[in-house]
């Protein structure tokens, strides 16, 4: 029987027949893409573009009023001399002598000329300066500043001198940023053709996926450029790309070439087998990614740069994953032919029977559906325990304390911390209007000085600094806590609560509260609105698109309680290592402030879009068997059984790749890492290869069930596979 002519079966037939240009027309975009990144090169958003409610607010109140420029101080101390004695005076004096000779460096203050930066025991001061100019000037002029340091410090090896700052603190953390992608691009690739090669049991075969993977990758991050200059990106923007787009451009490629392996072995001829591969395996990639670009578009809704960044660069390296693996993966298969097979490695066959089907999935599937009420009771049971810790997940940006300690700069951060509390972490309160510079306005500073005197969350001394047009007023308050614990967010809430509107509104004056801290609770207030809407409109969307793809009421419910039960169970395990600290040890972290604000939500879509690939192409099998005259029991059993491999195989690409993000130093990335490695472990096995299965033979004919009301849904027809054509 001819196979019925879709979309990705046309598409897969032409790339059949026009390999060369397939091939050529893929590569050759490719390279454009990267060529046009690399000549635009990519926008990364600002510090104010980043900001939410109030201190988004305070923080483009600031860029605009106050000329650029970084914030950079240079600790002087001593365990043994006092900072009046003549030796630590030199010291200071060769410091600030040093500073000042550098081109671009502007007020370099002494410590002596305020308490403020001479600290309570006496044994360490701060020398403070700033380094006018953008984030890219800066960036240049950091290397000069940071080596007068260093040569004060080799003068005076007595002392402990060092710097931390805007820029310095840039500088380290964007190297060590940059050093984490280079060792998780580097580590991911070799492990990702490893586990194909068992999972294929082929070199020639284990190398297609991966190499449409890399170049859906790389067409990406060249696209990004050109985008980013009007739709700016997140720095993080890369990591996410590459975790992506290795994520699903193996699991399409995976999909495909099993399904035309699978043909070949029961007889068909080359072309016929690549034809059933494109109108089954190529439809279920094209509704796949339809999915996953759905889930992804809920990040839009979040009203966040950040995520709306993350959106863009998800969806387009799934979009682009989708069009390789309809367009040059068909050319490239009908070129290799059976010599995909080439470079066979004998014993991995063996864990497979002769239809391809895996021995010990095949030994697992046959106890669940023998027990089905057993099976889905138990792994149900054990995914809400998981699942229960995350009710007392908390959230926090990511801080000072979420970054490497081995960084020479956070070192240093550490011991201004230690010598002068609240020095780094200050909330800042921006006062705008024209009377700014009023002895009224100066009588308000005093007033909140008075406040912060006699609390006990605000201490030391407000310091103010007034714009040159003279009408915005930027007054740092020092604050108890790290910036994103309880200590801090009560000091928040003093600020913005009495002390603020006690002060300046009797002047009405405008002021806004920023910061670090209030940048936190802005960003969580933020997403506590938001989160709502983004759940609804990604469960929806799944919800019509599983009921138009598969006709039925149950499949869509049943789907969308299973990825939910994943989800959970992720979050649960985060709370329990990030939160509680189970494990900490493994992961080489010491950090219990809470998940990274951002991570809850973009996990759940991520997830929620890669859970449903694997549910998209497990039920296509189902359906197809159903429509070929099998009852869904046993259509159960051939869909899971022909498909568990394909999804464990892919499913451990991604825990593997994703396990290496685990293991980088940022706590942004181990906890993603972390987040997504267990809940694609937990969705491979657990909700896969038992609770579908299990439901599904409990619920029988009924998973088909449409009510009368929705009669008109179209029927998407799951055709017979085609009659095998002898080679």
């Amino acid at each position: 029987m001819e196979p019925t002519r879709n979309i990705a079966a046309r598409a897969g037939r032409w790339s059949a027949r026009h390999r060369k240009a397939a091939v050529l027309g893929w590569l050759a975009f490719v390279v454009a893409a990267l060529v046009l990144g690399g000549a635009t090169g990519t926008k990364l958003l600002t510090d104010e573009e980043q900001g939410s409610g109030e201190s988004g607010r305070a923080d483009t109140a600031l860029a605009k009023a106050f000329p650029q420029a970084a914030d950079e101080s240079v600790l002087v101390q001593s365990s043994k001399l006092n900072v009046d004695d003549p030796a630590f005076r030199a010291a200071v004096a060769d410091v600030e002598r040093r500073l000042g000779r550098v081109k671009g460096v502007k007020d370099v203050t002494s410590p002596y000329r305020s308490d403020a930066a001479i600290s309570k025991n006496r044994k360490a001061v701060l020398v403070n300066l700033k380094i006018p100019g953008d984030d890219d000037a800066t960036e240049k002029k950091i290397d000069s500043v940071l080596a007068a340091t260093a040569a004060a410090q080799k003068a005076h090896p007595d002392l402990r001198i060092a710097q931390f700052g805007d820029a310095s603190a840039d500088k380290a953390i964007s190297k060590s940023f940059e050093d984490d992608f280079k060792k998780a691009e580097i580590t991911s690739l070799p492990v990702t053709l490893i586990i194909l090669v068992i999972a294929f049991g082929a070199l020639a075969a284990a190398g297609v996926p991966l190499l449409l993977a890399i170049s859906s990758v790389a067409a990406t991050i060249g696209l990004i450029g050109p985008i980013s200059q009007f739709a700016p990106v997140s720095e993080s923007i890369s990591s996410v790309i590459l975790l992506i787009g290795l994520a699903v451009g193996v699991d399409y490629a995976m999909f495909y070439l099993r399904r035309e392996r699978e043909e070949r072995a029961k007889g068909a001829g080359e072309r016929a087998a690549l034809e059933a591969a494109a109108a089954t395996s190529g439809r279920a990639v094209m509704i796949s990614g339809f999915t996953v670009m759905i889930a992804m578009a809920g990040m839009y809704i979040a009203g966040d740069a950040t995520f709306t960044s993350f959106a863009t660069g998800t969806i387009l390296v799934v979009a682009i994953a989708v069009l390789g693996s309809l367009t040059v993966l068909p050319a490239v298969l009908a070129k290799l032919g059976d010599r995909v097979e080439k470079g066979r490695i004998p014993f991995l066959w063996r864990l497979k029977t002769r239809n391809g089907e895996s021995r010990v999935w095949n030994a697992v599937l046959d106890r669940v559906l023998r027990r089905p009420l057993a099976a889905a009771l138990i792994s149900g049971a054990l995914l809400v325990a998981l699942a229960v810790p995350a009710l007392g997940l908390k959230t926090a940006l990511p801080g000072v304390d979420t970054l490497p300690r081995d960084l020479t700069v956070m070192q240093t951060y550490d011991r201004i911390q230690a010598e002068f509390p609240g020095e780094n972490i200050p909330a800042t309160v921006v006062v705008q209007g024209d009377a700014v510079g009023s002895p009224q306005m100066k009588a308000a500073v005093a007033s909140l000085q008075q406040q912060v005197d006699r609390s006990p969350v605000l201490e030391g001394r407000v310091s103010t600094e007034t714009s040159p047009g003279g009408n915005v007023t930027r007054i740092d308050v020092p604050i108890a806590g790290n910036g994103t614990d309880a200590k801090s967010r009560a000091a928040l809430s003093e600020l913005r609560d009495d002390a603020v509107p006690a002060a300046f509104d009797p002047l009405r004056l405008k002021a806004d509260v920023g910061g670090m801290t209030a940048q936190t609770e802005d960003f969580n207030s933020v997403l506590n609105k938001s989160m709502p809407l983004v759940f609804a409109f990604v469960l929806t969307a799944a919800f019509l698109l599983l009921l138009f793809t598969f006709r039925s009421i149950v499949i869509p419910l049943k789907a969308i309680a299973l990825n939910l039960l994943s989800v959970g169970a992720a979050y649960g395990v985060l709370v329990l290592v990030f939160q509680e600290g189970v494990g900490q040890g493994l992961l080489g972290f010491d950090y219990t402030g809470g998940i990274t604000a951002w991570l809850p939500l973009f996990l759940f879509v991520v997830l929620f879009g890669l859970s449903m690939d694997y549910h998209v192409f497990i039920l296509s099998r189902v359906r197809e068997a159903v429509d070929r005259g099998m009852s869904t029991d046993a259509a159960v059993a051939h869909g899971i059984k022909t498909t568990a491999g394909t999804v464990t195989s892919a499913a451990l690409v991604m825990v593997a790749v994703f396990s290496i993000f685990a293991t980088l130093s940022m706590i942004d990335f181990k906890q993603m890492g972390v987040g997504l490695a267990v809940a694609i472990l937990i969705d491979a096995t657990i909700i896969r290869a038992v609770l579908l299965p299990a439901t599904m033979t409990l619920l029988g004919e009924r998973n088909w069930y449409l009510p009368r009301f929705l009669g008109w849904v179209p029927r998407l027809q799951y055709e017979p596979t085609p009659e095998p054509q002898r080679a």
